[in-house]
Formats: C-alpha cells, sequence, structure tokens
C-alpha cells in the first residue's frame, strides 16, 4: 500500500484526486492539505510515501514546501502535479528535490502508474515538460560528446548511471561499496566535467544519453 498526501489550494482538485485514487487498492489517501505549511504539518503526525503537490498555494507554495520537506524527510517522493508547464516552476521544483513534475491533464490509470513508479525511485516527468528540460540540459551539443568519448573515469560512469536510475548517494555508496563522501566527490567531479547545474540535470541527460 503507498500512503499518498494530496497537496492542492482547490477543494475541486483534492476531491477529485482523492475519488480517483481511491479506486485503486494499491493507493492509500493518508490526508489533504491545502498549502505547503499544512502538508509539513500533517507529515509530523502520519507516515507519508508520496505527495502530490500542487505549485501555486498561498501561504507556502510547493516549491517552498517541497525544499523544506526534502531536508526533513529525504525518503518522501514528491510529484509536482499542476497546470503550469513554465521553464520558472519546473527548474524551481526540480533544484528543490522534487523527483518528478506531471500535468493535471494526465488520466487516472497514468498518475497512478506514475505513482508506483515514483515510490519506486524512478524520476517521471510529463512529455511537454521532459522536452522542455532536454532542451535546457542540450544546449550544448558537447554534453552527449563528453559521455560518448568517455570524459568521465569508468567510476564516474557507474556512478552517472546509478543517478540516472534515480539512486540517492546513500544507496549508491551500498551498491558500490564505498563512502557516501566519496560518492559525493564523484558526483561533484562528474556534474563539472559536464557542465551542468544539478544531478536532476545529469540524471535526464544519462536517460536521454
Amino acid at each position: 500500500m503507498i500512503r499518498v498526501l494530496i497537496v492542492d489550494d482547490q477543494a475541486l482538485i483534492r476531491e477529485g484526486l482523492n475519488l480517483m485514487l481511491s479506486l485503486y487498492k494499491e493507493i492509500e489517501i493518508v490526508g489533504e492539505a491545502t498549502n505547503g505549511k499544512e502538508a509539513i504539518e500533517i507529515l509530523g503526525k502520519k507516515n507519508v510515501d508520496v505527495i502530490l503537490m500542487d505549485i501555486r498555494m498561498p501561504i507556502m507554495n510547493g516549491v517552498e514546501a517541497t525544499k523544506i520537506i526534502k531536508e526533513t524527510y529525504p525518503y518522501i517522493k514528491i510529484l509536482i502535479l499542476t497546470t503550469f508547464n513554465e521553464d520558472e516552476y519546473i527548474f524551481e521544483g526540480l533544484n528543490n528535490g522534487a523527483d518528478g513534475y506531471l500535468l493535471k491533464d494526465i488520466g487516472s490509470e497514468e498518475l497512478v502508474n506514475n505513482i508506483k513508479n515514483v515510490y519506486q525511485g524512478d524520476m517521471l516527468f510529463h512529455g511537454e515538460v521532459a522536452k522542455t528540460i532536454a532542451s535546457a540540459i542540450r544546449g550544448k551539443k558537447s554534453l552527449h560528446n563528453k559521455i560518448n568519448h568517455k570524459e568521465l573515469t569508468p567510476r564516474e560512469m557507474e556512478i552517472a548511471e546509478l543517478i540516472g536510475k534515480g539512486k540517492n548517494n546513500k544507496e549508491i555508496s551500498e551498491i558500490l561499496y564505498i563512502t557516501e563522501g566519496t560518492v559525493k566527490n564523484h558526483v561533484t567531479n562528474i556534474l563539472a566535467k559536464l557542465e551542468l547545474r544539478d544531478r536532476t540535470q545529469l540524471a535526464l541527460l544519462i536517460k536521454n544519453k
């Protein structure tokens, strides 16, 4: 059973998502919140696996809430679910640790499948959002060439591939039998070599190479 928290300031959206997801036995709706602050308060009382997070909300928006939640509960998966396909919101949300970005026109079955996938560690992006991110990442053709021409060491490639699969530093350290500090150093070197801003961009680059 995947425990889901719905965060959206519109009652109609919350009720619709609750009704839709309650039809699936593998999903349990553990709560609803109208803003990021309420969501954080709920997390102090209930166990949550996946959060469906809107962006534009009063008191505390989804981007700010995502950052705070990921700092306190890094194991909770956050899917940004919104109507906004705008670069500013996409990159802000992802830079703050969101595990995926979906638009609200998604179908119920696809949403449930995405919840399952992100719960298992995948990073997820709506088709239009993925295009926006890929376009930004591919601003320089040399990015793919740097990987293909093996500017990364074998160990760096191993780590990059694992990041592409959604693994965090702790998981990578356990898989490769190295310390988290060593993983962190490798990630820093990889980002510098590929001229990338963060591991989200790296994950997307690896998936599309």
